[in-house]
């Protein structure tokens, strides 16, 4: 009983001093190894988009997926990760799992992820096993090759919200930026793999003769990466569930040890806590009546609340998020179309020839190099990710974040006025910048912002008793990356069919860049 009572203990001091409420209590400094634990996760979902990125078109296309469906596929993803985005992430900092806050939704998505990669890339086969109709199988196949890439690209995206809080959650600030860089390292590398995978012919070797096609070595290599990535991160750093501290902590205790204030209830992503437990604001005032738990988590998760502390949000995030969605906007704008873009403009292919055509053979030879070129974007961004940390002292994250704009904005605009085929790859690696920046620099000001938080807390300078969850922070701005998707899947092609070219595209990525260098210059707050 007194060695049950001591972990009990132990347990209650891990997540006290996790959630950061004692003021001078410090996390363990987190091992390199650990890290690059958590990090995993990032290789192993980015190398699944990469596989992607080289796949999905010619496995729509073999399904003979109408031309005016494409938009629903691209579009119907983002969309619905931009409405449930903060829904889940306001849910898992509610969550009482015995496994953790965040570790429970990460495991989901991850099985989601596998579920979509098995249906687009293995459901034409799985279909012509079981219907012989033509007709019904072509409608089965594209329907099922549809939901498998909605169903993938939804959890893909979705999942970089509870990653991040995860590692905010058992982090100190230090190790945090730590994490950040490793996480945009990893992601650059299991981009580039990736990328290099689906350059591969596999039709023509024994593995691919052996499993039947090459989309389905592409789905053994992806779900076994995928599988031993999250493995990894799931059991890379302890996560102390916040019913540890329910129980351990009496209730009397709550009305001396945090002081709730009742008015602003739905303010901007508030978790009332007692010593990590949650509980009523009523409670507290009313001298610790106890209330059911569930009741109160499902009062504070309605999407009439969530909607009200959205609109609440600090001005400091607001214009965080609107930077990190200008950020996006212009680096999809070039990354969707940068294929296209080097087999018609840079090569001067014609995409609508006939297949045995000279027109088309050049289109494809381009299309192929484009592929080497997104992939010297991802190795470039991995490397870019560790000269962040030599350069963060030195220009501070207002110049990191912008030079990242301007090196893009820049590098667009050059290739887009002067397409060549040297010079072009070799913007690549600016691209690479722009990508290691969106995946750190945000998220670090995030982390900044909570530390500040904290600070001002322990000063007791806060307005309130309530701490923000970093879930839900993650959540927003990570819906940025979708409505990203939404207006770049919704508007471009417009703008391509109106002015007749790709170089649009490309023109249009750079000034949305330039624009967001001046956004972050003079709106996004920096913390010294």
């Amino acid at each position: 009983m007194g060695d049950k009572s001591e972990q009990s203990a132990l347990r209650t001091y891990k997540s006290l001093d996790e959630e950061g409420l004692f003021g001078s209590a410090e996390l363990p400094k987190r091992p390199t190894g650990s890290l690059v634990m958590h990090s995993m996760a990032m290789f192993g979902r980015e190398f699944c988009y990469g596989v992607e990125a080289a796949y999905v078109t010619p496995v729509l296309l073999s399904v003979g997926l109408p031309k005016s469906l494409y938009s629903m596929v691209w579009l119907l993803s983002p969309v619905l990760g931009f409405l449930l985005q903060p829904v889940v992430g306001s849910a898992s900092d509610h969550c009482r799992a015995r496994w953790g806050r965040r570790r429970p939704y990460i495991l989901t998505l991850c099985l989601l992820m596998l579920l979509g990669m098995a249906m687009y890339l293995n459901g034409d086969a799985i279909i012509s096993a079981l219907i012989a109709d033509p007709r019904r199988k072509r409608i089965w196949a594209i329907s099922v090759t549809m939901i498998g890439v909605v169903l993938f690209d939804f959890a893909a995206d979705f999942v970089d919200g509870p990653i991040k809080a995860y590692l905010f959650d058992v982090c100190t600030h230090r190790d945090k930026e730590r994490g950040l860089h490793y996480h945009a390292l990893f992601t650059g590398l299991g981009g580039a793999l990736g990328y290099l995978l689906g350059a591969i012919d596999w039709a023509h070797l024994e593995l691919g003769r052996l499993l039947g096609t090459e989309f389905q070595v592409m789905f053994f290599f992806s779900s076994l990466v995928l599988t031993l990535c999250f493995i990894i991160h799931l059991c890379s750093i302890p996560e102390a569930p916040l019913t540890d501290v329910a129980k351990d902590i009496p209730s009397q205790q709550a009305p001396q040890d945090l002081a709730l204030s009742s008015d602003k209830m739905y303010q901007y992503g508030s978790i009332e806590k007692v010593k990590n437990g949650y509980v009523n604001q009523e409670l507290v005032l009313q001298g610790g009546k106890t209330k059911n738990p569930a009741e109160q988590t499902q009062r504070t998760m309605t999407l009439r609340s969530l909607l009200r502390a959205l609109r609440s949000m600090p001005p400091h995030y607001r214009c965080l998020c609107i930077s990190h969605l200008i950020g996006w906007t212009a680096f999809l704008s070039n990354m969707l179309f940068f294929t296209d873009f080097m087999g018609q403009i840079v090569y001067h292919g014609d995409p609508y020839g006939a297949h045995n055509s000279t027109e088309f053979l050049i289109y494809q030879r381009g299309v192929e190099v484009g592929c080497w070129g997104l992939c010297i974007n991802s190795m470039f961004s991995s490397l870019y990710s560790y000269f962040q940390k030599i350069l963060v002292p030195c220009i501070g994250l207002k110049g990191l974040y912008f030079m990242g704009y301007l090196l893009f904005g820049l590098g667009t605009g050059f290739i887009g006025l002067f397409p060549n085929v040297y010079s072009t790859l070799a913007m690549c690696t600016l691209f690479g910048v722009m990508s290691s920046t969106l995946y750190t620099v945000p998220f670090t000001l995030i982390a900044v912002y909570h530390r500040e938080e904290q600070k001002q807390r322990a000063l007791g300078r806060g307005l309130d008793g309530s701490s923000r969850g970093q879930g839900l922070d993650c959540a927003a701005l990570t819906c940025m990356v979708q409505l990203a998707q939404i207006l770049v899947g919704s508007g471009l092609g417009l703008l391509v069919n109106t002015a007749g070219s790709v170089v649009v595209v490309v023109i249009t990525a750079s000034a949305v860049a330039l624009i967001g260098c001046c956004f972050v210059a003079l709106f996004v707050r920096y913390v010294d």
